[in-house]
């Protein structure tokens, strides 16, 4: 738990999107205080970005800030036809953006060695050591010698969690498992960072990388950060009241 089987069912019908997603950033006040408070500064040395890959966009949450520092081709790949049929309506269709419908497990729709950012959060975090094992090969293949992926998993099998898995994280995931993976496929690990999400076990995790023929690579670096819940809700308390209104 979960399958492919469970996430295709419950975000392609099942799952009620009148929120649009938004409804998971509410613990920060908002997507766009989010954004910019807590994904943004993990992200800011590799934006603006040529060509960006979007991996399980759902209905756009962060495709519209991406988009923002997008200087060439956005792609989104998406297991839930509803997402893509959603994307595709609510962001222009234009040459340099687009959205495909996948199995959960393939980006052959997408071409090698192009992009400078591959990013996926709140979505890879729900699926079993497998389904990385297919998609990280994959991934490092689609970026370019100076390409980073910026990926959210689980790291619930690392993090001795006791209590009902009522996030519906990956159980057999952890950041050590998914690092060996990168390794054995040719990539470099840059920087992992292990977090608490709704509970105070380091249950997720984010991991930074890259291929291993990328110029100036140096020592992975390891976080462990206990404190995210509790940055969040700075987030939401303070900076989350800069968004959103004309002051």
């Amino acid at each position: 738990m979960p399958n492919l089987e469970w996430n295709k069912s419950y975000w392609d019908g099942a799952y009620d999107w009148k929120g649009r997603g938004e409804e998971w950033s509410k613990t920060w006040g908002g997507s766009e205080s989010q954004w910019f408070g807590s994904l943004y500064p993990r992200l800011h040395r590799f934006l603006p970005a040529q060509n960006i890959l979007e991996i399980a966009p759902g209905f756009g949450r962060w495709t519209k800030y991406l988009l923002s520092y997008l200087n060439g081709q956005y792609k989104g790949v998406d297991m839930s036809q509803e997402c893509i049929d959603y994307c595709k309506s609510a962001f222009p269709s234009v040459d340099n953006l687009s959205f495909f419908t996948n199995d959960g497990l393939s980006l052959s729709m997408i071409e090698n060695d192009a992009f400078d950012l591959i990013f996926s959060f709140d979505s890879l975090v729900h699926v079993e050591l497998d389904v990385h094992e297919t998609y990280i090969p994959q991934i490092l293949k689609k970026l370019n010698r100076k390409g980073v992926a910026f990926i959210h998993h689980s790291n619930w099998a690392a993090s001795n969690e006791t209590c009902d898995n009522t996030h519906c994280r990956g159980e057999s995931v952890s950041a050590d498992a998914y690092e060996e993976i990168v390794i054995r496929y040719g990539g470099h690990v840059m920087l992992q960072e292990c977090l608490n999400w709704g509970t105070n076990k380091l249950i997720d995790a984010f991991t930074l990388f890259c291929r291993r023929d990328r110029e100036r690579l140096l020592p992975t670096i390891r976080i462990e950060n206990p404190e995210f819940m509790h940055e969040a809700k700075i987030i939401r308390e303070v900076h989350a009241k800069y968004c959103g209104r004309t002051l």
